[in-house]
């Protein structure tokens, strides 16, 4: 928990008491069902939801919009952004029934109301659009773009970078590592590009970025 009050400093006193209860909500339900690599439970808000918040510190979502998770496992980026942006719709999806268990159980328990899941491709999603599609790296980023477009509103206008000179825009957020340039030629994107060693100082987010696809 200490490692995001090192970089957010704002929370209320409701945000911080759902951060806190992450890591032993997320410790006991790993014993159940395995969502989370053991090796990586203890380190579970460096690795897991300060990654996730990396979105929190480049887009500013304002209220009533609305977000579509996909592929989220355990409920990443998902359940940290819905603590942070409490006024924010989330809409958490999985192929994977027990993984959304877990989530289910876990935004429950820390008691959001900003969040529904549901066990499903994010290719079948037939009656909803969105504002945004975030993910963590389950895809090449030509399929994640594939699978997002059609979810996406043509327009949006509560949404905003966090840099007031960008006008709203609706698009593709997604959390990934290594050397990208190869998966973003074959994508035929230019997507927008930050460097996570730039905003976290620990080695983990060495080689690691945020990735956003306008959808425009």
């Amino acid at each position: 928990m200490e490692i995001l009050l090192k970089y957010f400093s704002d929370f209320t006193d409701e945000q911080t008491k759902q951060f806190a209860a992450l890591g032993p909500l997320y410790k006991e339900w790993n014993e159940k069902i395995n969502v989370i690599s053991r090796k990586d439970i203890d380190s579970l808000y460096e690795k897991h939801v300060l990654h996730s918040l990396a979105i929190a510190t480049q887009f500013d979502f304002a209220p009533g919009t609305e977000i579509v998770d996909l592929g989220t496992g355990g409920g990443f980026p998902g359940i940290p952004l819905a603590i942070f942006f409490p006024e924010v719709k989330f809409h958490l999806v999985d192929s994977i029934g027990k993984k959304i268990k877990v989530v289910n159980e876990v935004s429950g328990a820390i008691g959001l109301k900003n969040l529904t899941a549901r066990h499903t491709r994010i290719e079948d999603i037939k009656d909803r659009k969105f504002d945004y599609v975030v993910s963590r790296a389950v895809a090449p980023l030509k399929d994640l773009w594939k699978w997002s477009r059609p979810l996406l509103r043509k327009q949006v206008g509560s949404v905003q970078l966090t840099d007031e000179n960008r006008k709203p825009q609706t698009g593709l957020i997604c959390l990934k590592g290594g050397d990208l340039a190869a998966e973003i030629h074959e994508s035929g994107l230019k997507p927008m590009a930050w460097e996570l060693e730039k905003m976290f100082e620990e080695p983990f987010f060495n080689e690691k970025y945020l990735i956003f696809v306008n959808s425009r």
